[in-house]
């Protein structure tokens, strides 16, 4: 009888063995799976001239402080010319058995995969003033937050001042400006001249371009660059975390307005032509890294306060053009796990 039983009860308990250790292994993999995950997201943020050795030590340590077991390995990195960049790695642990030691089976090789790949972001800014008017002085700000770091520093500023002429509409000088630490560089100024028609072509330029506003007001702006083939603010922010706006009115109610505040971003408009430019919503922040379009030219105004909102990008008074440039970019926002 005893012979029976045994016979029975060694391949239950071996079964039942192999489970244990089944459902630990799938725990296991599945918490190594997430380490891992978390291991090659935090290497995306490492500049591009990094080493390989040092990117697979940066690997491990991230892979251990986030429980992984076994051993992180990074198995491939690639940064194509237009600045998407591809990681792959794997992780494997020889976990040890339970009841599976009963037939000699000591550990069990448990192991994962992961990959990620990272768009192109934005890197440069460039910001032209195209038009800006009105009786109130204001100054629009670039704000950066470097990697690492907390405070946001001023990148550019675009300050206007009304020229006090009395016309309707009012115009005046804009002025904009790079910083560059304690450093601030004007880039661009534009100087709007009203008068009648006759006056105005007697004093411009030759070549001069009269408009006449809503109010039948004649004004003429002229641009000047510097240096003069510079085409306005040339902002580097690939070592930018965060970025945003301010418009500051001290005229206006309110007085400030921020592109990362939801109770003021509706005073901004971004869209795609002079003419198609829509107001950004109540309640929504604005993400000025893909405010900025890549490769192209974008639109963006302000409405300064003078005015209730929503209403048309005609009742906007401060106009001016965007352009980035994208390449490979530290920030995690932009990568995205593909196994």
């Amino acid at each position: 009888m005893m012979p029976v039983m045994m016979m029975i009860t060694v391949p239950l308990l071996l079964a039942v063995g192999f489970s244990v250790d089944y459902t630990s292994a799938v725990t296991t993999r599945g918490d190594m799976q997430n380490a891992l995950d978390a291991a090659i997201l935090s290497i995306t943020t490492m500049d591009t001239t990094t080493s390989f050795a040092d990117r697979q030590a940066t690997l491990q340590q991230a892979y251990l402080a986030n429980s992984g077991q076994g051993t992180a390995t990074l198995t491939g990195v690639n940064v194509a010319a237009d600045g998407t960049a591809t990681f792959s790695a794997k992780a494997t642990y020889p976990m040890p058995t339970d009841f599976m030691q009963i037939a000699r089976i000591k550990t069990v090789t448990v192991g994962v995969g992961s990959s990620v790949r990272k768009t192109p972001a934005l890197t440069q800014a460039d910001f032209k003033v195209t038009k800006v008017s009105g009786y109130w002085a204001k100054t629009m700000t670039l704000y950066g937050t470097k990697f690492g770091e907390t405070t946001a520093k001023p990148l550019m500023t675009i300050s206007y001042t009304y020229n006090g002429y009395g016309d309707p509409k009012g115009y005046g000088t804009t002025t904009v400006s790079t910083i560059n630490g304690s450093t601030s560089t004007v880039v661009q100024k534009q100087v709007c001249t009203t008068g009648t028609q006759k006056s105005l072509q007697k004093s411009l330029p030759a070549g001069s371009v009269i408009q006449t506003d809503q109010y039948g007001t004649k004004y003429s702006c002229a641009d000047t660059f510097y240096p003069a083939n510079g085409s306005g603010a040339v902002i580097d922010v690939s070592q930018m975390d965060k970025l945003y706006l301010e418009m500051k009115v001290p005229s206006g109610n309110p007085t400030t307005l921020r592109s990362d505040d939801a109770a003021t971003s509706n005073r901004l408009y971004i869209g795609t032509s002079a003419t198609n430019m829509p107001e950004v919503a109540t309640g929504q922040t604005v993400d000025i890294f893909t405010a900025v379009p890549c490769g192209q030219t974008g639109y963006q105004a302000w409405e300064d306060g003078g005015n209730p909102v929503p209403a048309n990008v005609s009742n906007a008074d401060f106009f001016y053009t965007t352009t980035g440039k994208c390449d490979f970019n530290r920030r995690p926002s932009e990568t995205m796990l593909t196994q």
